[in-house]
C-alpha cells in the first residue's frame, strides 16, 4: 500500500480513533487518575502527569511529522527545554549559541553559573565555530537554534551533528521557528528536538505548551539505551508534563499546519522584499534573502525559510517608537506562529533579560525588530509596513535637521 503524504496523515492524525461511540474526532480525556482493574493491574495509564490519551495522540502526530520514534508533552516550551537539560551532570559540558533566545540563556545561564553544568558559548557567525567548540571542550550536548531567535542565522545542522555524534555528544536543535513541514532536524542527524508548541504547532495564540522529540539516538554515558523514555522519566518526575486540554487543542491547530506554513512563508518572502527596497531599514534578517549568508545552507537542508522576519531600522529606538506608533495590522506582543501578525522589539522584549553586554554580544541591537507574518491579506500588510516604515524614516530625517542645527554658530 502506498505510504500517505505527511499532510495526508497530520490532518489524520487519530481520526476515528473513538471506539466507544465513533466519534470522528477523537475525545478529549480530561481525567486527572484512571481506574485499575484490581490490585496490582494497571491499566494503560494511571495519572494524568504520567500519562494521559490525549497528550499520547498529540504525541504521535509530531513523532510522526518530525520522522523520530518518540514525543514528549510538557507544559510549555520552557519547560521542554529544562527537561532536556536534566541529561547533563556537574562535570559535562553544553554548546549553546550567544544569540539564542533570551529565555533559553536565562535558563542556561543561571543553571550553569550553580553549578548544574559547564557552559560554552559560540559565536554562529563563525562558520566553524562549534566544530572548534567540540574539539576543545568535548561537550556532552551541543544546542543549535535554527534559525536563531532573533537574528535568524541558519546552522548546518548535519555538520554540526556529525561533529558532536564523532565526539560522543548529543545534538539538540530546536526546531520551533520552521516547524517538521519546513525542517527535520532528526534526519540530518540531530538526536532531539525541541519545539515550543505555543508557536506554529499550535498557531492560534491560545496555548501555551512544548515538545521533545527523539529519533534513534547513540548511547551516551549516563542516558539510557532509551533517549526517548529517558526523557520522558525526567518530565514525569518534575511534574512537566503537558494538559490534555492543551493537548487537544495543539492538535486541533496541528491539523492545517501544513496550510498555514505556506500562507506564512508567501507573506514573510514579500515583507522582506518590500523591507529590503526600504531606505529607512538598514538590513533585512531573513534566509529567503539570496544576500543572508546563510541562505544557501537554508536552501539545501530546509523546504523553506519561515514566516519570521527581523530587520534592523536606521536611527535606532526612535525610529522603531515612530514605526509602532499606527500599525493596523501588526500587533506589538511577544511569541510567534499565531495566524495573526505581531511585531517585537527583542532588546526590551524577548531578549530584555540580557545584559547590555550580552545583547551587544548576540549582535542585538535597539534598532531591531522581529515580525512574526501572518496569514493576513499581503496587501493590507505591505500597506502598514510601508507607512510605518515613512514614518520612522521622516522621524529620522527631523532628528538630523534638529541635531545640525543646534550645532550652528550664531554669528555676533
Amino acid at each position: 500500500m502506498t505510504p500517505l503524504d505527511p499532510t495526508t496523515r497530520v490532518v489524520r492524525a487519530a481520526i476515528e480513533s473513538d471506539t466507544q461511540h465513533g466519534a470522528v474526532m477523537p475525545p478529549l480525556y480530561l481525567a486527572s487518575n484512571f481506574a485499575f482493574e484490581g490490585l496490582e493491574r494497571p491499566r494503560p495509564y494511571d495519572y494524568t502527569r504520567s500519562g494521559n490519551p490525549t497528550r499520547d495522540q498529540l504525541g504521535d502526530a509530531l513523532a510522526d511529522l518530525e520522522g523520530g520514534r518518540q514525543a514528549v508533552l510538557t507544559s510549555s516550551g520552557m519547560s521542554a527545554i529544562a527537561v532536556v537539560l536534566q541529561l547533563l551532570g556537574t562535570d559535562d559540558v553544553l554548546v549553546v549559541p550567544r544569540d539564542a533566545y533570551g529565555g533559553t540563556r536565562r535558563l542556561i545561564d543561571t543553571w550553569a553559573a550553580r553549578g548544574r553544568f559547564r557552559l560554552v558559548l559560540v559565536d554562529a557567525r563563525e562558520d566553524d565555530a562549534y566544530e572548534r567548540a567540540i574539539r576543545v571542550n568535548r561537550p556532552r550536548m551541543v544546542w543549535i537554534e535554527n534559525p536563531s531567535n532573533p537574528l535568524l542565522r541558519i546552522t548546518d545542522i548535519a555538520r554540526v551533528a556529525a561533529a558532536a555524534r564523532a565526539a560522543g555528544a548529543l545534538t539538540v536543535v530546536d526546531n520551533t521557528f520552521l516547524s517538521p513541514v519546513l525542517s527535520k532536524p532528526l534526519a540530518q542527524g540531530a538526536d532531539v528536538v525541541v519545539h515550543s508548541t505555543t508557536k506554529y504547532l499550535n498557531g492560534h495564540s491560545d496555548v501555551v505548551g512544548g515538545a521533545i522529540v527523539t529519533g534513534d539516538a547513540p548511547r551516551a554515558d549516563g542516558v539510557p539505551e532509551d533517549l526517548g523514555e529517558a526523557l520522558a522519566w525526567w518530565a514525569n518526575a518534575t511534574g512537566a508534563t503537558g494538559a490534555p486540554f492543551d493537548a487537544w487543542l495543539t492538535l486541533r491547530g496541528l491539523r492545517t499546519l501544513p496550510a498555514r506554513i505556506a500562507l506564512h512563508e508567501q507573506n514573510a518572502r514579500a515583507v522582506a522584499d518590500a523591507l529590503a527596497a526600504h531606505p529607512a531599514v538598514r538590513v533585512v534578517h531573513y534566509p529567503g534573502l539570496r544576500d543572508h549568508p546563510g541562505h544557501a545552507v537554508a536552501s539545501r537542508q530546509q523546504q523553506g525559510f519561515g514566516g519570521v522576519v527581523s530587520f534592523e531600522l536606521e536611527h535606532g529606538k526612535l525610529a522603531v517608537r515612530r514605526f509602532l506608533e499606527g500599525l493596523r495590522c501588526f500587533t506589538l506582543a511577544e511569541s510567534l506562529g499565531g495566524v495573526e501578525s505581531l511585531v517585537a522589539h527583542p532588546a526590551s522584549m524577548t531578549h530584555a533579560c540580557l545584559t547590555p553586554a550580552q545583547l551587544e554580544e548576540a549582535g542585538i541591537g535597539q534598532g531591531l525588530l522581529r515580525l512574526s507574518v501572518g496569514i493576513e491579506a499581503a496587501d493590507d500588510l505591505l500597506a502598514d509596513l510601508e507607512a510605518a516604515l515613512d514614518r520612522a524614516g521622516a522621524a529620522a530625517q527631523r532628528e538630523r535637521v534638529s541635531a545640525r542645527s543646534s550645532c550652528r554658530t550664531v554669528s555676533p
